[in-house]
């Protein structure tokens, strides 16, 4: 399954909505074939968030994201993933 990540523009993020956020997502994954939520990473300097995700194409990345009501700056197909255990 392709992975992608996301890029969301988010501005000041409120970290106290985030649960709420994480649930509507989960619930919108959870009526979604092949959409699956990796992890995110959340930079407050930024007003960004960072989301990993498997999905079947970069339209159902966008179809989740508008029915969880999200913001998408970027999406990125990742070619291929590597680790520091790769290099030694």
């Amino acid at each position: 399954m392709p992975r992608y990540i996301i890029e969301r523009e988010m501005g000041e993020i409120d970290l106290s909505a985030l649960e709420e956020v994480g649930r509507k997502s989960n619930e919108v994954v959870a009526g979604m074939e092949g959409v699956v939520w990796i992890r995110s990473y959340i930079s407050e300097a930024e007003g960004k968030i960072y989301c990993e995700y498997e999905a079947p194409n970069p339209e159902a990345v966008y179809e989740h994201a508008r029915l969880a009501g999200l913001p998408v700056t970027r999406v990125s197909l990742v070619a291929m993933e590597v680790d520091p255990s790769m290099f030694h």
